[in-house]
């Protein structure tokens, strides 16, 4: 099965773990996830990014953020819990080569996939200039992790409660005017967040590559629920990327799939946390 060795909270709904994993540990890339599932009973399979992995230790890092029911569940699990099913590694691995200089641009819990990438451009001697940011202080994360790889740190705030008050945009559009302008821009984060980043760059014609995070179920290419409209084609996030071109991505209809299925996430959110809180009052 699959253990818990580590968990650590990182801000208030943001959680890492390590997971006894040895077989995904060593044959992972930079850019792929895995697909778990909490609890064995027709329980939802989310798919999450692989955030680091040791084959040594024989195991991988997820880092996720509690937005609905499934995270709850996984949030309330600890060290020496097991994990019911885990499949992976899933999906393309990120191209990596000497690019010259690329911007790495992270939103909120986007820096967590982001963050082998970056480390992995690096190793192949790019100049690596990262970008990360959230609504305030206290939900960015790996901050420390992002600043040890980068020759250039940008962080931003929405408030301004902690280093530049922009949108990760703001600075993108300035590096963007440089000459010379970057060689490649990665984004990954909120899809609205990613679209921004793809129009900020496009007059400039900065190749700009997304990492999309849609709905899956079977993660091999079966069910189409995790499919996007990619140069007027339909694409499979989970055999086709994740990473695609974000000049190419209809990021409108994308959104709107994903909001397909918000009221019942949210009713499902909300019966699961009631009824922890009747287990709680009646000491179960």
């Amino acid at each position: 099965m699959n253990k818990i060795l580590y968990k650590k909270q990182l801000s208030q709904d943001v959680f890492l773990m390590k997971l006894h994993s040895p077989l995904i540990s060593q044959e992972r890339s930079a850019g792929q996830f895995i697909i778990l599932q909490v609890d064995d009973d027709y329980g939802e399979r989310i798919p999450l990014t692989i955030a680091d992995a040791d084959p040594v230790e024989g195991s991988i890092t997820i880092i996720f953020q509690v937005v609905g029911k499934t995270t709850q569940q996984l949030s309330k699990l600890n060290e020496g819990d097991e994990l019911p099913a885990l499949v992976g590694p899933l999906g393309k691995p990120t191209h990596i080569e000497k690019f010259g200089t690329v911007v790495c641009v992270g939103g909120g819990i986007g820096v967590a996939p982001l963050h082998p990438i970056a480390e992995a451009l690096k190793d192949a001697g790019n100049k690596v200039i990262t970008i990360i940011g959230a609504r305030n202080k206290d939900l960015l994360i790996l901050e420390d992790e992002m600043k040890t790889i980068a020759d250039e740190f940008i962080v931003c705030t929405d408030d301004g409660s902690y280093g530049r008050k922009s949108l990760v945009t703001e600075p993108l559009k300035e590096i963007c005017e440089r000459n010379p302008k970057p060689d490649m821009v990665i984004a990954i984060g909120p899809p609205v967040m990613m679209k921004f980043c793809a129009e900020t760059t496009r007059p400039f014609n900065v190749f700009t590559q997304v990492s999309l995070n849609t709905i899956m179920v079977d993660g091999t290419g079966m069910c189409g629920g995790c499919r996007v409209n990619v140069a007027n084609e339909a694409k499979f996030v989970c055999v086709d990327g994740p990473e695609f071109d974000a000049h190419k991505v209809d990021f409108d209809n994308m959104i709107s799939r994903l909001n397909s299925y918000k009221e019942f996430e949210k009713e499902m959110h909300n019966c699961y946390l009631e009824s922890e809180i009747d287990r709680k009052e009646r000491g179960i």
